[in-house]
């Protein structure tokens, strides 16, 4: 644990801030928590692990109030609650980060960090707003555009506008679940050094996160859930990446490179399988994203995409796909050319895309697993035959795909929002890799997963890639690139800065891409 504030010393018997005693929580065919104690002290950041549905993100919506136990008791800094709302939760001082966003699509980041909030000056103009929240992102070292609206944003952008959000209120225990998966190394670091100011003031944040470095960099003690059960809490200075990936699977996880071909992997193809040739495009709110992008992607290689989150992945993942409309240039597949804009087309020709933000833009959350699970198949036989949907077939179907995700689901009916994040991911995933003939666009398919489920999921990749499809990896995890990428492409403001063959990777070289440094001439 590295602080970077003077650390808050609690007086000799002082009550833990939170105190969760006996906690449980059941769903029809699951046990999402059994008996899980856990106490948060003042000054304190308390990291929580576990694999997707361990049981983490449940144990928080208690604690929130947006669930109520069915047996336990809750204790906030001494005093036994009931949080019936999650309002009753914001009372008592407690704050969350979601992992997926709650904000006003349509409203600015300053309207969205006003909103609701007991300090929002009345008839404030917009531009008092924007100034206010401006004070506020700066306080906290977390860069936001004030007047932009959230659907201009990326992902990581909307990340921060959620944290600051919360911090803006202070609360005095904060939960964060996942909240650097969006941000970049120097953006998290500054985060730890808010979370360290923050904590030094006696608050105490409960830390949720699949990345174990940063987990081992910024906590005070670690809590592990596996199966709904609390397995242990350890001071983080007695731990390690290996102990606690084995604490959080119950096995030891090995993490290699993947680069290499079996036997029998079928071969990089000569020609591109997908070509964007000097294309252009604009962003939601109508200003250029990319600028002039020539890319090749080969059938049977990993072209992993680096850079920094908003400068311009999520445009080049909706233009590989279909999603996006290009201003300029043209997309090849296969030797013909291909119109952008029509998602349909490219499905059908076997372009498969797992979306940054799966619940937003991979999934219908009110829908079944079953519609979800089959939803990219609904029109082909055995599901669609006639104009007639066989539901049946469909949750036949959805069984299959849920078991090659892994992905245990107790009733193919419920929402699929009912699943925990992970198996989201996990579902989305393998729905897509089966459509991927040619290419699978991933964006962050690792996002949010236990080290397991990376694992898991990566070589998922790989596989495809050695059946003969092409893969467009989008990444901020520079090892993750450099362990599965064949090539690795760096994006900045849009443009294609360089293209380098790992086998010639220099480390330093894409850090100065990533950050604008060099402009290299070559296509990729």
């Amino acid at each position: 644990m590295n602080a970077t504030q003077d650390r808050y010393i609690a007086a000799p018997g002082t009550a833990p801030l939170v105190q969760l005693k006996g906690i449980a929580k059941y769903f029809p065919g699951v046990v999402a928590n059994q008996d899980v104690d856990l106490d948060v002290l003042p000054g304190e950041i308390h990291a929580l692990l576990g694999e997707n549905g361990a049981g983490k993100s449940t144990l928080m919506n208690i604690l929130t109030g947006i669930y109520q136990p069915d047996a336990g008791e809750i204790t906030i800094d001494g005093y036994a609650k009931e949080f019936a709302t999650p309002l009753d939760a914001i009372a008592a001082g407690i704050g969350m980060v979601h992992q997926h966003f709650k904000l006003v699509q349509a409203f600015t980041v300053a309207e969205n960090i006003h909103l609701g909030w007991s300090e929002t000056p009345r008839l404030a103009s917009a531009r008092k707003l924007e100034a206010r929240t401006k004070a506020l992102a700066e306080r906290f070292n977390l860069n936001v555009r004030a007047d932009a609206r959230i659907n201009e944003l990326s992902t990581g952008e909307q990340q921060r506008v959620e944290i600051l959000r919360v911090l803006a209120r202070e609360a005095h225990i904060l939960i964060l679940d996942e909240p650097t998966a969006v941000l970049t190394p120097a953006e998290a670091r500054e985060l730890f050094k808010a979370l360290r100011e923050f904590t030094s003031r006696g608050n105490a944040v409960i830390f949720i996160s699949h990345k174990l470095d940063e987990v081992l960099e910024i906590s005070d003690r670690i809590t592990i859930l596996r199966g709904g059960r609390r397995i242990a809490t350890h001071d983080t200075s007695e731990c390690n990446p290996r102990m606690l990936a084995r604490l959080m699977v119950g096995r030891d996880i090995v993490l290699a490179d993947m680069r290499q071909r079996p036997p029998g992997a079928a071969p990089r193809s000569a020609e591109p399988i997908l070509r964007l040739e000097s294309v252009s495009a604009l962003d939601d709110g109508g200003k250029t994203a990319l600028n002039d992008i020539t890319l090749d992607i080969h059938a049977g290689e990993i072209v992993g995409i680096a850079g920094v989150a908003g400068n311009g992945q999520r445009e080049l993942s909706h233009v590989l796909t279909g999603l996006r409309r290009i201003a300029s240039g043209r997309i090849v597949v296969d030797g013909a050319p291909l119109e952008a804009g029509d998602a349909a087309a490219f499905s059908e020709l076997g372009i498969g895309h797992i979306p940054e933000d799966r619940l937003r833009s991979g999934l219908a959350p009110a829908m079944s697993v079953a519609i979800n699970a089959v939803m990219r198949e609904y029109k082909k036989p055995p599901i669609g035959s006639g104009g007639l949907y066989r539901s049946g077939a469909a949750t036949l179907l959805a069984r299959e795909i849920a078991k090659a995700a892994d992905v245990a689901v107790p009733d193919f009916a419920m929402p699929v929002r009912n699943l925990s994040g992970g198996n989201q991911q996990r579902l989305v995933a393998r729905r897509e890799m089966r459509i991927a003939r040619k290419v699978l666009v991933a964006a962050y398919p690792s996002r949010g997963l236990d080290v397991g489920a990376i694992n898991t999921m990566l070589r998922y990749i790989v596989e495809l890639r050695d059946a003969g499809a092409g893969i467009v990896l989008i990444s901020e995890d520079l090892e993750e690139l450099l362990n599965l990428s064949d090539r690795i492409a760096v994006l900045y403001e849009g443009r294609l800065m360089g293209a380098l063959d790992n086998d010639k990777i220099d480390v330093e070289q894409i850090g100065l891409l990533m950050g604008g440094r060099t402009v290299r001439k070559e296509a990729a």
